[in-house]
């Protein structure tokens, strides 16, 4: 993320004692390793109690990797005589770095498009004026911080087939609003209190549209590129896994570059997984297709889990909870007064901006019902790694000047994220069970996708007026006619027309793959164009 400063990436966390030692180097080596051994081990025993509960209507994978995180940091504690709960030091960069771009990238790669673009707007309001009406209700010194959507829990209790609208709205919502945390989070740290006028506004929308163009753009132009070489090179004939590298690395340098441009990786690298599942995917063999699909779906299951139980086991860092210099009550106090703001500061925005935009859809099964809205509010209330993040960068200083009120500010941030995370993460599917999948008419109307390009056609011939020669044959409607009455359906319309005659025979997907043996036989199940 643009916003963060560098910092080491693995710091163990007796580094400093180590470095005191004769024998620092040999130290410091044998305590990675034993870090790295735990929390493999603890990934190990994530998967197998995540198994065991598949079925359980109140766990979820996310949940059991903090809690395990919680239990290990307890015994870390103990055995060090509560001296320290750490094993690996939080670190910006590893978690901005590592771990979140093949999360989103995977969620790119594997999001049902139709759903999602067909949700567009109500995802762009959500993501922009919900983040900033959530933003001055949290207040300016932390609203950047905890009016963020944390995408990973997102995905952990939320389901793209069982609730394809709230995935697509609520995730889209967070990727979105990335962008826009960015720039508010860069503006209130350079924002002159008594210097705000017009100006300053029209100074932040220009950035937040250059940021969110830019970062789009940049992904797009990824994901471009790499079907291109892979469509004109067809280097799948000679090796899989060449093809295979090159889209994972195609995929990471496009996040990569990014942040070195002060862009939106997030965004970057989502739209960039949107592009290679569209045209890319379907330019590799068959063999690298299943192994694709396979392979970044299970680098983000492990960095997901991984997350979690980094979080858990960082929560009961003694020193943070030292410096803070704060009693229980103070504690518990200011962090139910930040989650009392968040759980406004979202309703402030979620039920408005549903309302407005039920108010332009025509059709009553595209439009939010109140129960849904209601899930959209819930589910959005997490707070996760993002969280603890931004609430490091903005409030953790490394010399000796860190205030009390400071690292107050940081418990109690972890205090949100495992409340919000385990509480709400908990009761997510079983109220989305009772509240929606109860009734079919709805999951149905959730799960409906957008006509084909015969059914556009025939329904652009069929929208017409025939009155003024009623012997003469149909006519189909002025393009902006149809823009205006029916916006999602046109464009949808106008871009298959455009990516059938222009876009697959340059770049390639579906329909335009050489075959040869080895080479792709089959139309992805889930492609929507």
């Amino acid at each position: 993320m643009a916003v963060l400063e560098t910092v080491p990436v693995l710091f163990p966390a007796q580094a400093e004692a180590a470095a005191a030692a004769s024998s620092s180097t040999s130290f410091l080596s044998t305590s990675t390793i034993i870090a790295l051994t735990v929390f493999f081990a603890l990934l190990c025993a994530c998967i197998v109690i995540g198994h065991l509960l598949e079925e359980h209507r109140w766990a979820n994978e996310s949940i059991t990797a903090l809690l395990l995180g919680l239990c290990s940091g307890v015994v870390v504690l103990l055995i060090s005589k509560f001296q320290s709960s750490q094993i690996l030091v939080f670190s910006e960069d590893l978690f901005f770095l590592y771990l979140l771009p093949p999360i989103i990238f995977n969620a790119g790669f594997q999001v049902k498009k139709k759903n999602f673009f067909k949700n567009f707007t109500t995802i762009f309001l959500f993501g922009v004026f919900g983040t900033v009406i959530s933003f001055c209700i949290i207040s300016l010194a932390i609203g950047a911080i905890l009016s963020a959507t944390d995408s990973v829990c997102t995905l952990q209790v939320l389901s793209q087939d069982e609730t394809p609208l709230l995935y697509s709205i609520v995730f889209g919502e967070g990727v979105v609003n990335d962008a826009t945390s960015i720039v508010l989070f860069n503006a209130v740290q350079s924002l002159d209190s008594s210097n705000i006028d017009a100006l300053t506004a029209l100074n932040l929308l220009g950035t937040f549209l250059y940021l969110f163009l830019t970062s789009t753009a940049l992904g797009i132009a990824a994901g471009l590129i790499s079907a291109y070489i892979i469509k004109t090179l067809y280097i799948g004939r000679h090796s899989t896994d060449r093809e295979v590298a090159l889209m994972m690395l195609m995929a990471y340098l496009s996040y990569m570059l990014a942040e070195l441009l002060n862009l939106s990786g997030i965004l970057t690298i989502f739209f960039c997984g949107i592009v290679m599942s569209h045209y890319t995917w379907h330019n590799v063999t068959e063999s690298s297709r299943i192994t694709t699909k396979h392979a970044f779906a299970t680098i983000s299951f492990i960095a997901e889990t991984f997350i979690f139980l980094y979080v858990g086991m960082d929560a009961l860092d003694i020193d943070k909870w030292k410096k803070s210099n704060a009693s229980p009550g103070t504690s518990v106090a200011v962090s139910s007064i930040l989650f009392a703001l968040v759980l406004v500061g979202r309703a402030a925005f979620v039920f408005p901006i549903s309302n407005i935009t039920n108010c332009m859809k025509k059709r009553e099964s595209t439009k939010i019902e109140l129960r849904q809205q209601f899930i959209i509010w819930w589910a959005g209330l997490m707070r996760g790694a993002v969280t603890i993040a931004l609430s490091y960068n903005q409030f953790a200083i490394s010399d000796k000047e860190e205030t009390a009120d400071f690292a107050l500010m940081i418990t109690s941030t972890i205090i949100v994220v495992l409340f919000s995370t385990v509480v709400f993460g908990s009761i997510t599917k079983p109220l989305i069970r009772a509240v929606l999948l109860r009734n079919a008419k709805s999951a149905v109307s959730d799960a409906t996708d957008l006509p084909s390009l015969e059914e556009l056609n025939i329904s652009f011939i069929e929208n017409c007026d025939p009155s003024e020669q009623p012997n003469t044959p149909p006519r189909r409607k002025n393009s902006l006619r149809l823009l205006i009455s029916n916006p999602t359906r046109t464009v949808h319309y106008w871009w298959r027309k455009f990516d059938d005659k222009c876009m697959r025979p340059v770049f390639g997907g579906r329909g335009f793959v050489p075959f040869a043996p080895g080479s792709p036989s089959g139309a992805r199940d889930d492609e929507a164009s």
